[in-house]
């Protein structure tokens, strides 16, 4: 049988978990760092629930940025520990795939070990375009959780 490509990205984020998880959970947090390199995210929503479900809408930079629409539902949740949700642009409906994000506190809860695991993809150029994507977002949600405001 055939082995759809995955990927599987781990960082160490100098913030406790519970920001880390208001950061995948929350809209408006969302906005602060979703979106890989300059893009931009201009809409988000996000039911962190069983059967939930999330949209995100963002856009390249430029006045003639093409815009990218992601949205999914949530198969398992467990409040600062784990997401699990399918993946699916609005382009490409059938190329659904499937991201489980967990998060381990370290450090006496100073750090946040967050580990994205990204399945079933199309082919191996789509994981590889996801593995950058989510390279550069994970940069910005770093930096984005490392800042002093409060959770």
């Amino acid at each position: 049988m055939f082995e759809k490509p995955s990927l599987m990205l781990r960082r160490r984020i100098k913030a406790p978990v519970a920001k880390v998880y208001a950061a995948w959970t929350d809209p408006a947090k969302l906005l602060k760092w979703w979106g890989p390199g300059d893009c931009e995210a201009i809409s988000a929503n996000a039911d962190p629930c069983i059967g939930g479900q999330f949209r995100i809408v963002f856009k390249e930079p430029g006045p003639e940025g093409e815009i990218h629409d992601v949205s999914g539902t949530y198969d398992d949740v467990v409040p600062n520990e784990k997401l699990s949700f399918s993946w699916m642009w609005r382009t490409m409906p059938e190329r659904q795939s499937h991201v489980t994000i967990t998060l381990q506190s370290e450090e006496e809860g100073r750090v946040t070990v967050l580990t994205l695991y990204h399945e079933q993809f199309f082919d191996q150029k789509a994981c590889d375009s996801h593995r950058d994507g989510w390279s550069s977002a994970l940069d910005k949600l770093e930096t984005c959780c490392e800042d002093t405001d409060p959770a």
